[in-house]
């Protein structure tokens, strides 16, 4: 098991990618993506743009890293649209509200998550930003309102807690189920093409990006039958988050925020 400070390196090495990619925008879009690091909760945010327009999307922001999220935008030139939880988190605070209050841009989760935010997804809706589009997959099971957000050509899947890298969140709190984690993950992301890269939440041993084939090959729990799936995950026995008193009820409320307006996805 690698210290966090050595993951802490090994994702801020991670690399700060731009992509050429012509799906559904036509030749010449480039997407840039960052992925970044909150050590205390072992976290991945992960910052996409469209870099021609400079339209932005912030996946899972956390709370204490907001002041470093919002110096990066502003060295990069890019506009925030969306701050986007793939859930309820419950081992940090996010970042969506403080983001929403001092850029402007709107917040998002799950609508089947019971909390509040200015969009409200469900499965099959889409966030645009610039040429590219994220789309939302319901993958319920680590808690009710999960989602995977899959980039318009199938390259990039961020997948919350549902999918760790060579793991999967934990089912044995916020409505947590295994068999419903098994077949969200089973359905909704290892239908994925085996080269699409996947980019968790959270990582534990010093991993930044897997992709779906390597997940549906070797990953050690997702590759047991249903019942034994079901068994392990009854029986981990892991201990309860340490700020989920305080994560829980404050992203219930999308962070910080006070005043929220629920509005369906934009076109």
């Amino acid at each position: 098991m690698w210290s966090r400070a050595t993951i802490a390196t090994v994702a801020t090495l991670a690399a700060a990618r731009s992509f050429g990619t012509g799906a559904g925008g036509g030749e010449g879009r480039r997407l840039l993506l960052r992925q970044l690091f909150e050590a205390s909760s072992c976290s991945f945010s992960y910052l996409l743009a469209d870099a021609g327009s400079g339209d932005a999307v912030l996946i899972d922001p956390v709370l204490e890293t907001v002041p470093r999220d919002t110096r990066l935008l502003r060295e990069l030139g890019l506009r925030l649209r969306y701050a986007v939880n793939t859930h309820c988190h419950a081992d940090h605070v996010t970042g969506s509200g403080a983001l929403r209050r001092t850029l402007g841009c709107r917040s998002a989760i799950s609508r089947a998550s019971g909390a509040r935010a200015d969009i409200l997804l469900g499965d099959g809706d889409e966030l645009r930003f610039g040429a590219f589009s994220l789309q939302a997959r319901a993958s319920p099971g680590h808690t009710p309102g999960c989602l995977t957000f899959v980039l318009d050509d199938a390259s990039m899947a961020f997948t919350g807690d549902a999918l760790l890298i060579r793991g999967c969140g934990r089912t044995d709190f916020q409505q947590g189920c295994p068999r419903t984690l098994y077949r969200s993950v089973h359905e909704k992301i290892f239908t994925l093409p085996d080269s699409c890269l996947v980019y968790p939440a959270h990582d534990y041993s010093g991993h930044s990006v897997s992709t779906v084939g390597e997940e549906r090959r070797h990953n050690p729990r997702l590759t047991l039958s249903p019942d034994a799936f079901v068994t392990l995950m009854e029986n981990l026995q892991l201990p309860r988050p340490r700020l989920m008193d305080v994560a829980v009820p404050a992203n219930l409320r999308c962070g910080i925020q006070d005043d929220v307006t629920e509005t369906t996805p934009p076109p």
